[in-house]
């Protein structure tokens, strides 16, 4: 299975998140800012990225471009909150494969993950 690095600030969710990934087989890695992402993303070399776009330190956005710079296929999809589609469009625009919508269904994060590692 995939090696997939779990970036949000909520400690709640990225536990959430690694439960529903990891019972899938799934090896998970988390990181809680976009500082922490980028760097993890260098040492560990996930298959795919799934990453908060409001964050402290370093926004998702900011952190999507920093990955992508770093690896231009990198596979991250944005988890965003209702309400931030131009926020979307840009994270689109930035190199991000697909983006799902928090408050999330386990089905819709397991297609994001299944349509990238396959």
């Amino acid at each position: 299975m995939a090696k997939i690095l779990v970036v949000d600030d909520a400690e709640f969710l990225r536990v959430r998140i690694s439960k529903m990934l990891s019972s899938e087989g799934h090896e998970i890695i988390e990181a809680e800012n976009g500082v922490k992402a980028v760097e993890t993303y260098k040492t560990s070399r996930p298959d795919v990225v799934l990453m908060d776009i409001t964050m402290p330190e370093m926004d998702g956005l900011t952190a999507l471009r920093e990955i992508r710079s770093y690896d231009s296929s990198a596979k991250v999809v944005m988890l965003t909150a209702l309400g931030q589609e131009s926020v979307v469009l840009e994270a689109i625009k930035a190199g991000a494969r697909d983006f799902v919508v928090k408050p999330f269904e386990k089905d819709r994060v397991l297609s994001a993950v299944a349509k990238l590692v396959s």
